[in-house]
């Protein structure tokens, strides 16, 4: 069966395939969230399908990676549309938080690849001074990091990133993170991710002290008070002091030219979040709780588009984005179609033109001297809206013709 879509389709808004518009995105839905032979058991089921089955896993992992795919496209297609024409960002809120971070999965053959994510939400604090993220929202690719940045854009434009009052970048101190938000929001107020920061003074005091002694916890336990309250100078103070070693002096290289980012003790004043938790977070339940199960292993090309879906359906952004895609995939399947008629015409044309020519050429008026009489006519089917003898549905009830005499 063909998936185009015939005029009456495309007006009734129904998709290619055999699924009703609502099926087909409660089965999208179902494949975001579940492994794809889970989600084709529960659309059989939800729906009362007899026998319990209504698509394969196959159909539902076909199904959708396509819908994932139409939102990459959409999503991608936005990008260069505000490339082309920038358009006024919509009003960001008073504060919002930007943290960006990596996280691994296996492709088929057992090849590991960093997924990137992004995760944006709206800070607020609460009357106890409890300073919190929510209304958070994602974006995730397997993506080099200048391309990461680039298609990130509809989702930063979509947030406000922009036009908010103010932006704190809370993450690690790796490069392409730093050259993200210079991207994005460079005026944005940057903080080194606090408990990144104190994994390298975790490092260096187990160097010293030895890993899981009493003087070990204690040396950790009032540096990373101190850090938090009193800043970063007796911090690194104390760090200094430590015998020197590979991890103390890995500590020193990477703590110190980031005296900046290291102002807890003001960020915390100032109501700012001081942990990267909300991308530590998307990066189990966007990525790995749907990619990274036992035994999965991706193609490739199937990544970006469960990622695509996973940033919506975790963001509960459903009902925004189900519309876009499928508008997308109706808009695919027309393409299909037209292209398909134009190779068909093109196919037609091409043997119309060429049954002339044959006929014409001087070995086919050779080889046939004399001319033909003309075929008998073909007898009519149809008289006056009736089948008439010579009809199909007519020939199969006349009586048979007696059989010729057999020659002696």
């Amino acid at each position: 069966m063909g998936t185009g879509l015939f005029p009456l389709d495309d007006e009734l808004e129904l998709l290619p395939g055999t699924l009703t518009p609502w099926l087909q995105a409660s089965l999208v839905r179902l494949g975001s969230w579940m492994p794809f032979a889970h989600a084709a058991r529960e659309l059989g089921w939800l729906s009362r399908a007899p026998g319990g089955a209504l698509v394969s896993e196959s159909a539902a992992a076909r199904l959708t990676e396509a819908a994932g795919a139409a939102y990459v496209a959409e999503q991608a297609a936005a990008v260069e549309r505000l490339e082309r024409q920038p358009t006024p960002e919509p009003a960001g809120p008073g504060l919002l938080q930007l943290s960006a971070d990596g996280a691994m999965i296996s492709l088929v053959g057992k090849q590991w690849v960093e997924v990137k994510t992004l995760a944006l939400g709206r800070v607020v604090q609460e009357a106890n001074g409890t300073v919190r993220t929510t209304d958070l929202s994602y974006f995730s690719r397997r993506a080099e990091h200048t391309a990461f940045r680039r298609l990130a854009l509809v989702e930063t434009y979509r947030r406000g990133v922009g036009t908010a009052l103010a932006v704190v970048a809370v993450m690690d101190g790796a490069d392409w993170l730093q050259r993200f938000v210079d991207f994005h929001r460079p005026d944005a107020i940057r903080i080194l991710d606090f408990p990144h920061a104190v994994e390298y003074l975790t490092r260096a005091s187990h160097e010293a002290h030895g890993t899981g002694t009493a003087a070990t916890d204690a040396w950790i336990a009032t540096q990373a008070h101190a850090l938090k309250h009193d800043g970063p100078d007796p911090v690194l103070a104390a760090l200094r002091t430590l015998p020197p070693g590979t991890q103390r002096d890995t500590a020193l290289g990477y703590l110190e030219p980031r005296l900046a980012q290291l102002q807890y003790p003001t960020f915390r004043a100032a109501g700012y979040p001081i942990g990267s938790g909300i991308v530590e977070s998307a990066n189990k339940v966007v990525v790995q709780d749907r990619l990274k199960g036992g035994g999965m292993h991706w193609a490739p090309e199937h990544v970006d588009p469960l990622l695509a879906l996973r940033t919506v359906v975790c963001a509960d952004r459903w009902d925004e984005a189900w519309p876009q895609i499928s508008a997308r995939l109706r808009s695919d399947a027309r393409a299909r179609s037209r292209a398909l008629r134009a190779v068909r015409r093109a196919a037609r044309q091409a043997a119309h033109a060429a049954r002339p020519a044959a006929a014409s050429t001087p070995e086919s008026v050779a080889s046939s001297p004399t001319v033909t009489s003309p075929s008998p006519p073909v007898p009519k089917t149809i008289v006056h809206g009736r089948p008439t003898t010579a009809h199909p549905w007519k020939r199969r009830f006349l009586p048979l013709r007696p059989a010729p005499p057999a020659e002696n």
